[in-house]
């Protein structure tokens, strides 16, 4: 981009810097094939913590309980869709930095911290986007796992990966598929998580490995940089 536009007249480059909370759950269930793009409409409740609610909207008057929606289309909205009660924001956007909505503020802060890396590895809603990726991978990049590898490292990153980075996914997806090929029923949990099925067809061991896979593609801090 410097060799092209080298007084950035194209706007070619700016700062990186990490996307807003919303814009990461956007990117996890768009790249899943799981975003639902209709416009418009009333707000919806997707997945959230069970119980937290219930500890800090007690008071006598107030509704108790969480009313989680199952439909995709409600599940998988995006997230400017997502009922934000005041007091008590979606957990995973507060945890990148998306401020509550008791007072106003003119600047997001961007912060590092050990449990966002936690959320992308664990919440449900980013294994399910990390299963349905596998499940992507599988289904769009041919029967060789290089090309596979590759093609979910595409669809994240909107580049190829190096040889260094497709040989360490590779060591990666061949040390889970022994563990799931060894332990089948270790592939069950993982596969069960979120509201969507998955694909009977494939072998579930195959599957979870990729599924793994996916999820530490989708952990690197470039898929959640704005680059």
């Amino acid at each position: 981009s410097h060799a092209i536009d080298p007084d950035n007249r194209l706007l070619a480059r700016g700062p990186r810097f990490r996307l807003d909370a919303e814009s990461i759950r956007d990117s996890a269930l768009a790249v899943g094939g799981l975003l639902d793009g209709a416009v418009g409409g009333p707000s919806v409740y997707p997945y959230h913590p069970e119980g937290l609610w219930l500890e800090i909207n007690n008071r006598p008057g107030y509704s108790r309980a969480y009313p989680q929606m199952t439909a995709p289309s409600h599940l998988y909205r995006r997230s400017m869709y997502t009922f934000w009660k005041r007091t008590v924001p979606p957990p995973s956007m507060a945890t990148f930095d998306a401020p509550e909505r008791e007072y106003c503020v003119a600047q997001r802060s961007r912060t590092n911290t050990p449990l966002q890396a936690f959320v992308m590895l664990h919440d449900p809603q980013f294994v399910e986007a990390a299963r349905k990726l596998a499940e992507r991978m599988l289904h769009e990049a041919g029967p060789d796992p290089a090309q596979r590898l590759a093609h979910g490292f595409m669809l994240c990153m909107a580049r190829q990966p190096t040889a260094r980075e497709l040989q360490l996914l590779r060591r990666a997806l061949d040390e889970r598929m022994v563990q799931f090929k060894a332990d089948p029923a270790a592939a069950a949990p993982l596969l069960k998580v979120g509201q969507s099925p998955h694909d009977a067809k494939i072998d579930p061991a195959e599957l979870a490995a990729y599924a793994t896979v996916a999820r530490i593609i989708m952990n690197l801090s470039e898929f959640i940089t704005k680059g």
